[in-house]
């Protein structure tokens, strides 16, 4: 059964509101988050300058070279220790300029 493009938009939407709930209580790692998030800009059926989407697009920039997701499997064990507190100074700053945009997302996704 195909999905409709509202069908779709509606799924991501949802996932977006996951996504960024998981983040605010800590179940979902905050920089590997805020990548999805940056990704989901596109699929939301929003305009690509979306207020809350473009705070995680500008994390996802400044973190982009740290070991984060999927691709921390392919890095040694000394250099994650090594980027660790990059890592966590990364996410505390994260916080600071895109928390509220994760309420935002939740609260309007989230009906």
């Amino acid at each position: 059964m195909k999905m409709s493009r509202e069908e779709y938009i509606e799924k991501q939407r949802k996932r977006a509101a996951e996504v960024a709930s998981g983040m605010i209580e800590g179940s979902i790692h905050y920089l590997e988050g805020a990548i999805e998030l940056s990704s989901l800009r596109f699929e939301v059926g929003l305009p690509v300058d979306d207020n809350d989407f473009l705070a995680f697009t500008g994390v996802a920039s400044e973190v982009d070279y740290l070991p984060v997701g999927p691709p921390r499997q392919y890095w040694s064990q000394e250099a994650l220790d090594r980027h660790e507190p990059e890592i966590q100074q990364a996410i505390k700053w994260a916080k600071e300029v895109s928390l509220s945009e994760c309420k935002s997302i939740v609260a309007r996704f989230n009906a």
